[in-house]
């Protein structure tokens, strides 16, 4: 089911102001899709390359667990999960789902998630930017670690941040 643009939801229902479009999200191709099913299997497998690790979170309407390469962040002592891409599919089901689980080969950290609000993502997101940069830039439609504080801070909504607190 595709999520309605903005005219049909201002057709459907007129008395509600349309702000904006649908949430930013970009769509992996075809070799990237590959790319991370292999950093997925080397990470489930013990190899972390620069940190990375797999995720699993439960699905909000499968309820079966979903599985995604991340880069887990840590900024203050604090561990973050960003959202390059944007408004995503393991984004949505971690909302719903408020955790998962992170694997490195027979180490798996179950996790709770809180989403941070936009005003809070700014040293997140420069941190995070000045690390995987190399790798995310291009997600970020030209926003990087350099940019200005109102550049990352204009930039924040189309990239889900959640802290994370391991559990076990």
């Amino acid at each position: 089911m595709s999520t309605p643009d903005a005219a049909d939801r201002r057709t459907a229902h007129p008395e509600v102001p349309v702000t904006s479009s649908a949430p930013y999200y970009l769509k992996g191709g075809p070799l990237t899709v590959r790319l991370n099913r292999a950093i997925g299997l080397l990470a489930r497998h013990g190899l972390s390359l620069m940190g990375t690790a797999e995720m699993s979170v439960r699905g909000r309407t499968s309820g079966r667990m979903q599985r995604i390469p991340v880069n887990p962040h840590t900024y203050e002592g604090a561990q973050h999960l960003v959202s390059a891409r944007g408004h995503s599919q393991w984004v949505r089901n971690m909302r719903v789902a408020g955790g998962g689980e992170l694997r490195v080969g027979r180490k798996v950290r179950a996790f709770t998630a809180v989403e941070l609000p936009d005003a809070e993502k700014l040293p997140v997101l420069r941190t995070y930017l000045e690390k995987w940069g190399w790798e995310v830039n291009q997600y970020f439609k030209g926003v990087t670690a350099r940019s200005t504080d109102a550049e990352i801070l204009a930039a924040a909504g189309d990239h889900p941040v959640f802290r994370i607190t391991v559990t076990s």
